[in-house]
């Protein structure tokens, strides 16, 4: 089926959600989502959305709190136009229908997590993320002008090499011209054609054993501008959130919210013995780089296989009234956070780096933008400071909407892109070999390119990755397309990605700690 539309979007979280809703005033929009609309990381995001609301915060110290949570390594420019855009952003979220919470006085009750310096996290409970998915989704399902495609996989975009025309890492005129979707109900591959597209697919999450993302988050739109020759960056800096509920039969990991500890909770040995004095005056409130390594690091001293998050000592009432999802979510495998310490461990969460954008969320490729998690700004530098990826999302959609919508008159739909060639493929029933692949990719990052990393780590990785990558592409020419296949095909160009900047940068730098270069640059 060949179908054409003013805008296509790849993703259906905050960043393709809000774009949505900007440009579909201005043409027609088809949004592709490889699962349910609301199955997006936004839709698990707990803990809230920065921005500066109410004095005595201001911009320059949300700004001064993000610089220095990137350990040096942010773009200026780009962290003034987020924080400044802030308020506005939010005040446009909460007309769309989000519910932050407020105080009895009727301002909003904002929160204070690692690494800044005033209260300035909305939230709704500990379910911000799905409060704003289900305010988007509303207004988007309301709009005459937008399609959701659901349960349909994006496996390419279009560009002149689907013309026969050679592309390279040196050309300057790639140009996308939409992209070829994966229909696994028709099993077909559609041709949707489009002047405008938007990358905004979310995390990478599942390239390593242990996460809090979402299972479709497999850095599919990552890899396919990495595979149409766009520019990528910054893909050494996975930051773990160091609170992921300790619970080892369970995929995707539970998130125990840093408002959690900006609350009161402290982070202790299963012995019951802080420890963060040991690692920064911050104690369980430090940049989330610095509490995963020390998490990191007192689990190899101990052999432990998690360490707690005491919560015993705070208001068993106000503990409940603020954060019911965690508080239900441990009760139900056993553990009442007023009476018993929760089991935390590290878990990759977000990707700071990903597609290169620039200030309207233009990437390397002609008429090709990208927002949100899979696209790097510039905004988090080395290290993401907490709750600033909502608000990068919504701010760089908005931006890009802008930019997409003085542009897309002067973009022509280009009628000669040939229809998917599945010639010569057969159904492959050995889907233990994917199974498998994915297991053993796992095991490599989990072990090799975690929390930390070292010149060794990263060339074992590197050695195995190559083979599973001959493998896997080998299955991928012969084989009649499954998303499994084309996710398993995803993660391993992104982990590739990974391997290669973490190997390429000779120190270590926020989320990217080297045992080769100890000395941590602030």
């Amino acid at each position: 089926m060949r179908k054409q539309v003013d805008f296509l979007i790849i993703g259906s979280g905050i960043a393709g959600l809000s774009y949505a809703l900007k440009v579909a005033e201005y043409g027609t929009v088809c949004i592709v989502t490889k699962s349910r609309a609301e199955e997006s990381s936004t839709n698990y995001a707990q803990g809230g959305i920065a921005a500066v609301m109410y004095s005595p915060d201001s911009y320059e110290k949300h700004i001064h709190d993000t610089l220095v949570a990137g350990a040096g390594l942010c773009d200026e420019n780009i962290v003034r136009i987020t924080i400044s855009e802030s308020t506005q952003r939010i005040k446009e979220l909460i007309r769309w229908g989000t519910k932050f919470d407020k105080n009895k006085s009727g301002k909003y009750d904002l929160a204070k997590e690692g690494g800044h310096s005033e209260y300035r996290v909305l939230h709704s409970k500990d379910h911000t993320g799905a409060e704003i998915e289900k305010a988007l989704l509303n207004q988007v399902k309301k709009h005459k002008k937008i399609e959701v495609l659901e349960d349909h996989f994006a496996v390419d975009i279009i560009t002149q090499h689907h013309m026969g025309v050679e592309v390279n890492r040196r050309s300057t005129d790639i140009a996308c011209y939409g992209a070829y979707v994966l229909d696994p109900v028709e099993g077909r591959i559609d041709t949707i054609l489009s002047k405008i597209t938007l990358i905004a697919t979310g995390g990478v999450g599942n390239v390593y054993s242990n996460t809090t993302n979402p299972e479709v988050s497999t850095g599919d739109g990552i890899a396919m501008v990495y595979r149409a020759k766009g520019k990528t960056e910054h893909m050494e800096f996975v930051q773990f959130h160091p609170t992921a509920l300790y619970n080892p039969k369970e995929r995707p990991s539970f998130l125990i919210t840093e408002a959690l500890r900006g609350f009161g909770g402290i982070l202790k040995t299963i012995k019951g013995r802080e420890f963060m004095q040991k690692y920064d005056a911050r104690l369980s409130l430090a940049p989330r780089d610095i509490v995963a390594r020390a998490i990191d690091t007192e689990m190899k001293i101990s052999g432990d296989e998690h360490v707690c998050l005491d919560c015993r000592h705070l208001n068993k009432n106000e503990l409940i009234t603020h954060f019911p999802t965690i508080y239900a979510k441990c009760l139900s495998i056993g553990v009442d956070i007023t009476k018993e310490m929760i089991p935390v461990v590290p878990a990759a969460h977000y990707m700071c780096g990903g597609i290169q954008i620039d200030e309207y969320g233009r990437s390397s490729i002609q008429n090709l933008y990208a927002t949100g998690e899979c696209a790097c700004t510039g905004l988090h530098g080395a290290n993401r400071l907490a709750s600033n990826s909502l608000l990068e999302s919504v701010v760089f959609s908005h931006r890009a909407a802008l930019d997409s919508i003085q542009k897309m008159d002067r973009v022509e739909l280009n009628q000669d892109i040939p229809d998917w060639n599945a010639e010569g493929t057969v159904l492959n029933e050995e889907m233990i070999l994917i199974t498998q692949t994915t297991k053993e990719l796992r095991e490599i990052m989990s072990n090799y390119v975690g929390i930390v990393r070292s010149n060794l780590r990263l060339k074992r990785a590197m050695d195995r990755l190559e083979i599973l990558y001959r493998e896997t592409e080998d299955l991928y020419e012969k084989s009649i397309l499954t998303e499994k296949i084309c996710e398993l095909r995803n993660m391993i160009n992104v982990a590739y990605l990974i391997i290669k900047m973490a190997t390429q940068r000779k120190e270590s730098r926020g989320l990217h700690y080297s045992l080769d270069y100890p000395d941590l640059k602030k």
